[in-house]
């Protein structure tokens, strides 16, 4: 028999592990996910080529991306050529400071238009892989690689500096917002009870 928990907490069911028990019962228990992530920031651009702006929360929209981004509106710079990867990027803020480091190039997150900057999510890891962000869930479909468009939106050397760390191009796979503070999580949604059961790339900037 299977006893449910009331719970505010966001358990995805990749985290539940059933036992068997000596008298055949399965008992259904909640374990730590093996990576959490957070956003820690959010940044759209109305247009092609246009400033990326940092907002709080934004909506995701599946099929059709982030309401209010450029590829949401069919006006970003390739927006002729419909892509799910397109919906959503990604990128580690690890990433940016890493090219800091080794590559001596400094740049605020929103300057490598990507969406959403993460901490403590390893994004080249979730190709294929279905994953949370706040409430949203996002299939990861391939690494989101720096190119020469966007360089000449930065600086030269953008593209050394991002190689195989570029980030990651998603599709969405469930409507809701995401906010900055949000934590990132693998696996798929909770229950729809929301209760826990127990006992018993490229082309995309």
């Amino acid at each position: 028999m299977l006893a449910e928990i009331e719970t505010d907490a966001v358990i995805p069911e990749s985290a539940w592990t059933t036992i068997k028990s000596g008298s055949g019962l399965r008992v259904i228990m909640a374990r730590a996910p093996s990576w959490t992530g957070e956003v820690v920031a959010i940044h759209i651009a109305d247009e092609a080529e246009a400033r990326m702006r940092s907002v709080d929360r934004i909506r995701a929209i599946p099929g059709k991306g982030l309401e209010g981004d450029r590829y949401f509106r069919e006006s970003g710079t390739y927006s002729d050529r419909p892509d799910p990867g397109r919906e959503i990027t990604l990128i580690e803020s690890e990433a940016i400071e890493a090219m800091a480091r080794d590559n001596q190039i400094t740049i605020p997150p929103g300057a490598t238009r990507r969406n959403v900057t993460t901490r403590g999510a390893p994004l080249n890891h979730l190709v294929g892989h279905e994953f949370e962000v706040g409430r949203v869930r996002l299939l990861g479909i391939k690494l989101c690689e720096p190119c020469s468009h966007l360089e000449s939106l930065t600086q030269k050397g953008i593209i050394a500096g991002l190689v195989h760390r570029g980030g990651l191009r998603a599709k969405i796979l469930t409507e809701g917002d995401i906010r900055v503070g949000d934590a990132i999580v693998p696996g798929g949604l909770p229950s729809k009870s929301g209760k826990t059961l127990v006992g018993a790339t490229t082309e995309d900037h």
